[in-house]
């Protein structure tokens, strides 16, 4: 049986994640929680890479954030919809995780795709719970759902420094060569808002983000439920 997860992360393809969070995951990881990222969808329909290139690069990403696991449900890309079926292959994903928190990419985005992740997760966290829906498995309270942003920040509820851990944040996104390299890399290349320079763009969110309190970098968060915090 899997050990639960501290943290899964939801993106509707491989590099969601780490450019949204990719420092909030390494520094928990460092902290020594169980931090997991499933990919709704293998990504297909790119256009640079391929998607058996776009799962090597996956791989290399978790192993430089530490992840406990990394999954894909092969879900279609450009084809996320809130159907039964799609919304059931995510709540087994919980289920089997059995995450205290889950990341959902923010519900206002350029990309269709990810809106319709942010939606699938809402639907499917609040399904996990229910006792009669899916009955042949536990169901699983998650304890909070936060969103993460990945092309633009808005409505700001929970910031995290993450300074110390933007090396590898930096580095999870490097691995991904097929996303961020120039157009001019290779003749089978086609320039994408992701080959000009959009690390580099994501970098200095990230620092105009952490100066508002001092920091190097930070990623910021939305909610759309209070986040309980006990002090003692």
């Amino acid at each position: 049986m899997m050990q639960p997860l501290d943290i899964l992360v939801f993106g509707a393809h491989a590099d969601d994640a780490e450019i949204g969070m990719g420092g909030t995951i390494a520094k928990h990881v460092k902290a020594g929680y169980r931090v997991g990222i499933c990919d709704l969808t293998e990504a297909e329909m790119s256009s640079n890479g391929t998607v058996e290139l776009r799962k090597e690069e996956a791989a290399a990403a978790a192993r430089v954030l530490g992840l406990s696991r990394r999954s894909n449900l092969a879900l279609p890309d450009r084809g996320l919809e809130p159907s039964r079926s799609q919304i059931d292959r995510i709540v087994t994903e919980i289920r089997a995780c059995k995450p205290r928190v889950v990341f959902a990419p923010y519900w206002v985005d350029r990309h269709p795709d990810h809106v319709a992740c942010s939606r699938l997760i809402e639907e499917a966290v609040f399904n996990a719970k229910l006792r009669r829906y899916m009955p042949e498995l536990p169901a699983v309270q998650v304890e909070q759902l936060i969103y993460y942003y990945i092309n633009d920040t808005d409505q700001i509820s929970l910031i995290i420094d993450i300074s110390e851990h933007y090396e590898a944040k930096r580095q999870s996104l490097l691995a991904y060569r097929s996303q961020f390299e120039s157009a001019a890399a290779g003749a089978d290349r086609v320039a994408t808002p992701l080959t000009n320079r959009y690390i580099e763009r994501v970098e200095a969110r990230d620092s105009q983000l952490g100066q508002a309190r001092g920091w190097a970098y930070a990623e910021g968060f939305a909610l759309k439920r209070p986040h309980a915090v006990q002090f003692f």
